[in-house]
């Protein structure tokens, strides 16, 4: 059974900084695709970020600001978010799709302050 579960949300200011972490399970962690969307109150859900074996992706909103890697050892994938900005403020899913099925995390909730 594919299982993520996200951590590390709370509540900052303008310019502060959040560590992001998904731990999972369930699946070929190190030769799967895994992403992070987020999804702010009364819109949709977006892509934030992606982690795969071919390289890095970014949401052209939060480049420069935001880093995504991977903890194969502990089978998690974090992403650090720098220079929050109340923009950045919703609730923060991980994703993988193994074998063409979507996965969702249960979300972790970041609120960011001006």
């Amino acid at each position: 059974e594919v299982q993520l579960q996200a951590s590390g949300g709370g509540m900052v200011q303008a310019g502060g900084s959040l560590r992001l972490s998904c731990a999972a399970s369930g699946f070929d962690f190190a030769d799967s695709a895994i992403a992070w969307f987020r999804q702010a109150p009364g819109k949709q859900r977006e892509f934030v970020a992606r982690i795969r074996r071919g390289g890095l992706t970014y949401a052209d909103s939060v480049k420069g600001r935001f880093t995504i890697s991977r903890d194969t050892a502990n089978r998690s994938v974090n992403l650090q978010m720098n220079n929050l900005k109340p923009e950045d403020t919703g609730v923060y899913y991980c994703h993988v799709n193994p074998s063409g099925t979507d996965y969702f995390g249960q979300g972790t909730q970041v609120t960011v302050s001006s």
